[in-house]
Parts: C-alpha cells; sequence; structure tokens
C-alpha cells in the first residue's frame, strides 16, 4: 500500500486509549511527526497536538475535533476487516513508528494492537504501554542494553530460535503461548536474537532509544 503519510523521521501514532503526558514527551522525543488514529486525534488536540494526518473509520473522532482538523488531514477507511491502529500503521512511511494510546483500558485492543505489530512489519512500530515497551521481534536482533534488563519474548504462535547475553537462553526451546512463553528473562550484556515465528519482545520503556536503533528501516 501506498503510504498517505510520509516523514524521514520518526513518527508518533496516538490512539484512543489513556495517554499520559510522560507517553506524549517521550514519544515525541524520539520521533517527532504526530499523527492519529480516529479518536487519538481528539487526544491530540487535548494536548496541544495539530496531528498531520488521522486515519481510520472516524466514528469516534468527536465533531468538534473533525471540525478542528484541515479535512484534508482526515483520511476515513470505511472497511472494518481492520482496526484503526492497523488502518493508520499501513499508511505511514516513516524508518519507525511509536504507538501511544493503544494499551488500555481494553485488553481486546491491546490484544489486536500486538496482533498487528506483528502481521504488519513496516514501518517497524513500538508501543509504549505503561512501564513497558512493545515491537514485534525481526528475524535478527541486537540489542544494546545494559546487565540486568528485563527482556521478555512472548509468543503469539510456534517460536524457536538462538539468543546470546540472555540469563536464560532460548536455543533448544519453543516458546508457544499456549505452553510456554519467555517473559522475565534478562540480560547479562548486549543480547543477539535470532527468532523464527511471530514473537513480541518487551522491555523497559527507558530502552526505548536502544530499541529503536535495532530495529528501524
Amino acid at each position: 500500500m501506498t503510504p498517505v503519510l510520509t516523514s524521514p523521521a520518526g513518527v508518533t501514532l496516538i490512539g484512543g486509549g489513556e495517554v499520559t503526558a510522560a507517553d506524549l514527551a517521550q514519544a515525541l522525543a524520539l520521533a517527532p511527526v504526530a499523527a492519529a488514529a480516529d479518536s487519538g486525534a481528539d487526544r491530540a488536540l487535548a494536548a496541544g497536538l495539530m496531528p498531520e494526518a488521522v486515519f481510520g473509520d472516524l466514528d469516534s473522532l468527536s465533531q468538534a475535533g473533525r471540525a478542528a482538523i484541515p479535512p484534508d488531514r482526515l483520511h476515513r477507511v470505511a472497511e472494518q476487516e481492520t482496526t484503526d491502529f492497523e488502518k493508520a500503521l499501513s499508511r505511514i512511511g516513516a524508518p519507525f513508528v511509536l504507538g501511544v494510546g493503544f494499551s488500555g483500558p481494553r485488553t481486546d485492543h491491546l490484544l489486536a494492537a500486538l496482533t498487528t505489530l506483528v502481521r504488519l512489519r513496516r514501518p517497524p512500530c513500538l508501543l509504549l504501554a505503561g512501564e513497558d515497551l512493545a515491537f514485534a521481534a525481526p528475524d535478527r536482533l541486537r540489542l544494546d542494553l545494559p546487565p540486568g534488563t528485563r527482556l521478555s519474548l512472548y509468543p503469539l504462535g510456534p517460536v524457536t530460535g538462538t539468543s546470546r547475553g540472555l540469563r536464560w537462553p532460548i536455543g533448544g526451546l519453543t516458546l508457544d503461548p499456549a505452553h510456554r512463553t519467555g517473559t522475565s528473562n534478562e540480560t547479562t550484556g548486549p543480547a543477539e536474537l535470532a527468532l523464527h515465528g511471530p514473537c513480541i519482545i518487551i522491555l523497559p520503556r527507558e530502552h526505548a532509544a536502544a530499541a529503536i536503533r535495532a530495529i528501524r528501516v
């Protein structure tokens, strides 16, 4: 799909869930271009931001928000086969996207967002979620993290692979959401992973810059 919003810098994509001032400050410092998914535009406007583009079926965007945003920045996607998050992410061309407002309060929205991360690998997207950062693991990854950093691997299907720099190596294991997950592992230094299968990596959010360096286009 041809991107509607293109940027040489990272894009902060704002959803309609809870978005704190700290979320926006951290995201915009790393990804200075703001976009929104449907009612995320109301979140952006409330924080004093005018999104460069708004994507979605626009059924949740308030009338006040619709009136405040220039019409050429509103991109309605009427189909109902995908979430507003996927509609937005698939129409952004950027080295990476940082998503805020997609982790709550509804658990089904969070699970749908995580599924989208492993289905849409471009642009690479990282979600700020509470104390954490979550992103889809590429086939190979090196993360420059200090020893003792919490690193969780959460499979969304069968996942195999190898690791270096983890306290509990994953070689020879099959991770599977119904049987074995890889939560609460930790690094012994820089971590190198080779993974086969749909897997989410979860880190403390203070390591967002290291994660971006590892996965950005």
